[in-house]
């Protein structure tokens, strides 16, 4: 396997934010309240990793322009990188994705392509092929994975006694960037990776030992709703994570309230998973750090949440 290309660019620092609620689900000393360079503008995790990536482009790439598949948070972070440079860039998105992502991708000069989730790879397949569009994979891509990294080598040098470090797991590339940037650091830290029960696509694949199509893709955090895992990702997976947790909806729905109303951030259910999985773990080793991801939920939907 080829080496992951560095990043070339300084992305600005992660925030951090110490809690000290009593309530169980927010018992962690420390959270990062998103990855960095995104809340100041996408408000979605992925934006350094895809800066990342766009930077790897050449000349001819850029011409071309950029394609990928999101269900939203990718789409825009990559949306607002190739913007900045002036790269055409087209996202293929599922036909159930949330209005605020979809305008905030269109905000960045993107154009979108809507598509049946079961369409989702084959409906890219042909946009790549009949435009010549250079694929910016949301989580099989060794440039985002190594953007992604960075996440965790500034949680080692904020939190330097950090025991656990818990991620949200959609298609595998955030906890694979996170572990292999921690685990060649510090190997006795654990990392746990959390994913929906009902969107269970990394756990099934690590029981079969490849990947696999999950049994289910209907939970209420679409950003963790990849239909697919791959190689790439699930082979660092095996060797670096300690554990895949999963979490129901309902856990992940009270984390969110609780993150809202006690630590007043807003985050999507994909970016709550982490505390739901420590609210119902006591045992969990501290200091632990959660990944927060994702800030891209609808107002109305958010506020049926918190009643």
């Amino acid at each position: 396997m080829a080496p992951c290309p560095w990043p070339r660019f300084k992305p600005p620092p992660t925030g951090f934010v110490n809690t000290c609620c009593r309530r169980r689900p927010l018992q962690a000393k420390r959270w990062p309240a998103s990855e960095p360079g995104s809340r100041p503008r996408t408000f979605s995790g992925p934006a350094r990793s895809r800066f990342n990536a766009v930077l790897q482009l050449d000349a001819e790439q850029r011409r071309r322009g950029v394609i990928t598949l999101s269900a939203g948070n990718h789409g825009q972070a990559l949306a607002y990188a190739a913007q900045a440079f002036g790269i055409p860039c087209v996202v293929v998105i599922r036909d159930d994705a949330q209005v605020t992502k979809l305008q905030a991708i269109r905000r960045y000069g993107a154009e979108i392509v809507l598509t049946p989730i079961g369409r989702w790879q084959e409906r890219l397949e042909e946009e790549q092929h009949e435009r010549d569009l250079h694929l910016v994979h949301p989580f099989d891509d060794p440039a985002v994975a190594a953007g992604q990294g960075t996440v965790g080598l500034e949680i080692l040098e904020a939190v330097p006694d950090v025991r656990t470090v818990i991620v949200p797991v959609g298609g595998g590339g955030l906890i694979a960037g996170v572990a292999v940037a921690i685990k060649r650091q510090r190997s006795n830290v654990r990392i746990i990776g959390v994913e929906p029960e009902r969107a269970p696509t990394v756990s099934e694949s690590l029981a079969a030992g490849h990947p696999v199509s999950p049994s289910r893709l209907d939970t209420i955090a679409d950003g963790l709703a990849a239909p697919y895992t791959r190689p790439f990702n699930l082979a660092l997976i095996q060797r670096l994570v300690d554990e895949v947790r999963t979490v129901s909806d309902e856990a992940i729905i009270a984390a969110l309230t609780s993150i809202v109303l006690q630590a007043k951030l807003v985050v999507e259910p994909a970016g709550a998973a982490g505390v739901a999985a420590l609210a119902s773990d006591a045992a969990i080793q501290r200091p632990v750090v959660i990944v927060l991801t994702g800030g891209n939920v609808d107002g109305i939907r958010l506020g049926s949440w918190l009643a």
